[in-house]
């Protein structure tokens, strides 16, 4: 009789433990839920605290403000200063109805003559459309090259004395590897269909016919430019020899040859020129979602550039 009785404790012990694991497991799994998600909770209010979950600001309620859109960073179409972006924000800024002026606060590098040539042909758009709001531009440390391409719109370029402006020109840069290559004893093989599919192949020689060709379009692009300055400073520009070679000038020489008008900061603009001190911040702000796809996006086209032919790019910087 006491082996049944041992096997019947055993099996009643084997339950009472085998229910304790189960009853830990699940509290450990209920444990790391609750934790998963108060991480969570106090990920998205950390978030919206910093603005990294993107959108922009609300205006508020009432009285009348100025519109802010901040330029920042390099203008390109994957960039936070892409025309997408800074476009979507200035409509916004312009169709609220409480908006007395708007101030496109720039500091940039330049970048794609495209995507400035975007900008600027839209804030001509807006400023035609409402007549009654003025668009002001801003600069903090520097407005060149495209940067400046997207000022020359504006009403009036405010500057701090000590701001970079200017850089009136076009770049196309790359590097050359031939002679590396040979002293590597490395042998280029390149295959096109079409003669001038490899263009400015930076691991085949020089082609004199493709570097006139480029000098050509690179002249070209930067009268575009000029065209663009000339037709948003007007009689404001003082033109000299060096104006469209490519140099820029401190804020306070800005003002002198024409390119900016007045110095001026984008709290004093709003107080003094447009007579609206609240400030509403319009800007389209990326989510990390956004930030990280694109991201994937720039990788996974990096690793199959397909036949796309493109070497080097064209730059206002």
């Amino acid at each position: 009789m006491s082996e049944p009785n041992n096997n019947w404790e055993r099996g009643v012990l084997e339950k009472l433990a085998m229910s304790a694991i189960q009853e830990q497991r699940r509290a450990r799994h209920w444990g790391i839920f609750f934790k998963v998600l108060t991480f969570v909770y106090l990920f998205v209010l950390l978030s919206l605290f910093m603005g990294w979950m993107g959108g922009k600001a609300e205006a508020p309620l009432g009285g009348k403000h100025t519109a802010l859109v901040d330029m920042h960073g390099v203008i390109a179409s994957d960039s936070a200063a892409s025309a997408d972006n800074i476009i979507t924000s200035l409509q916004d800024a312009f169709k609220d109805k409480r908006t007395q002026g708007v101030i496109l606060r720039i500091n940039s590098p330049g970048g794609s003559p495209v995507q400035a040539g975007y900008i600027n042909d839209e804030i001509r758009r807006l400023r035609a459309k409402y007549p009654n709001i003025p668009l002001y531009a801003v600069v903090g440390d520097m407005c060149a090259s495209g940067g400046y391409y997207v000022a020359a719109a504006a009403d009036k370029i405010f500057v701090n004395k000590a701001s970079l402006v200017g850089s009136i020109g076009v770049l196309m840069d790359g590097f050359g590897f031939t002679g590396t290559m040979e002293k590597l004893g490395v042998e280029r093989r390149l295959m096109t269909a079409g003669e001038n599919k490899g263009f400015m192949d930076p691991f085949s020689p020089r082609n004199p016919k493709h570097e006139e060709f480029t000098k050509t379009m690179l002249a070209e692009i930067h009268q575009q430019f000029i065209d663009v300055v000339k037709q948003g400073r007007g009689k404001r520009l003082k033109e000299t020899p060096d104006t469209f070679s490519g140099l820029f000038w401190t804020g306070q020489k800005s003002i002198e040859l024409g390119l900016a008008d007045e110095m001026g900061s984008m709290e004093s603009v709003a107080r003094d020129v447009i007579k609206a001190e609240d400030i509403v911040d319009f800007t389209t702000r990326e989510s990390i979602a956004d930030r990280l796809a694109k991201k994937f996006g720039a990788g996974v086209a990096s690793a199959f550039p397909g036949f796309s032919g493109q070497v080097n790019g064209v730059s206002l910087r």
